[in-house]
């Protein structure tokens, strides 16, 4: 396992994490990724610890709580050896204070999630969501007092926008609160708006990408191809509503020019997906998901070896869309990109 920093931050973590949204099966949607329970779960750890992934994500939302419980349990009696990252922000309940990232809220939120992880402390809390009826300042302080206190030594948000980043990392400067090490996104080869702003943002001011659904939500398995309906049994069917949008096509021009590069390597397509993802500035991390032990060993394959830059290319050029502006000059005009080049692609 490849081993790196967490952003500008002290923290390394592994090069892949693994989501535990399968975890406790609660729900229509965290239902339809999976039911892994107490037992199957330890397993899975015992699998991705050997290998040398040692950092499990998880969130409040996820399995209304069932997820973080049974993480809690699969962790029991080697906490020391394991990082653990959960989130929390969105809406838990109807009642006014169950969501959001007020004050009250985030402390509540960090107790139950100690309870039930069975843990005095979290490596990583992230916001899931920016709250934009909450002045950021009070979220600072109140995250502050929280990494003060013990219970938590690294903050992180998810799915901002950049100025909502950017406004929370100058507030935390102003005000000397610890900044945002991570900034965990969506991030794939059918959906790669994260280059156009978060990327060098986070390049700029040192906060690390963990990348969320690197296969596209579901649909860069290789199972999805062009002219063939979606395969059943697959979760696009209950989930694909909750997912990213992608263009068919977009989507059938990357699963070809995955599919002749995993011929050429050895590997699966979403081995070489992931792999890709390995290579892009910024990204600390990429979050797998697995269902069972088998998928784990799978897209525990994406590491431990490198695709060639005319591969990379390959995929870069399947991938690619026109950005929007303010985006677009930069990418399109050799003036404008002397003075700011993309980072990647």
């Amino acid at each position: 396992m490849e081993y790196r920093r967490l952003g500008a931050s002290g923290l390394t973590v592994p090069a892949l994490s693994l989501g535990t949204g399968t975890f406790g099966g609660r729900g229509p949607l965290f239902g339809a990724w999976g039911s892994t329970d107490a037992q199957e779960a330890r397993r899975l750890l015992d699998v991705a610890i050997d290998a040398g992934l040692t950092m499990f994500d998880t969130a409040d939302v996820y399995s209304d709580g069932a997820s973080e419980e049974v993480l809690g349990q699969a962790v029991k009696g080697r906490r020391d050896k394991v990082l653990i990252s959960t989130k929390a922000g969105l809406p838990t309940g109807d009642g006014p204070n169950d969501a959001g990232t007020s004050r009250a809220r985030l402390i509540t939120s960090v107790d139950t999630a100690l309870r039930r992880l069975g843990t005095d402390y979290l490596d990583l809390f992230q916001l899931h969501a920016f709250d934009a009826a909450t002045p950021v300042e009070e979220v600072l302080a109140a995250l502050d007092d929280l990494v003060r206190a013990g219970k938590v030594r690294y903050t992180g948000v998810s799915n901002f926008s950049g100025w909502e980043l950017m406004k929370s990392l100058a507030a935390a400067d102003t005000h000397s609160r610890p900044r945002y090490a991570a900034h965990q996104v969506y991030y794939s080869l059918i959906g790669r708006d994260y280059e156009w702003e978060l990327m060098p943002l986070g390049r700029d001011q040192g906060v690390g990408a963990l990348v969320w659904s690197p296969l596209g939500w579901g649909r860069l398995t290789g199972k999805i191809r062009r002219g063939a309906p979606i395969p059943a049994g697959s979760r696009l069917h209950d989930t694909a509503d909750y997912g990213p949008p992608v263009d068919d096509e977009l989507l059938y021009d990357v699963v070809d020019a995955l599919d002749d590069v995993a011929k050429e390597t050895g590997r699966s397509i979403p081995q070489v997906a992931i792999n890709w993802l390995l290579r892009r500035p910024t990204v600390s991390s990429v979050i797998i998901g697995a269902r069972n032990e088998e998928q784990l060993r799978q897209n525990l394959g994406a590491v431990g070896w490198e695709l060639t830059e005319e591969q990379v290319a390959r995929l870069d050029t399947a991938s690619a869309r026109t950005a929007p502006y303010p985006y677009f000059p930069y990418r399109r005009q050799e003036g404008f990109a002397r003075l700011n080049p993309p980072l990647a692609g």
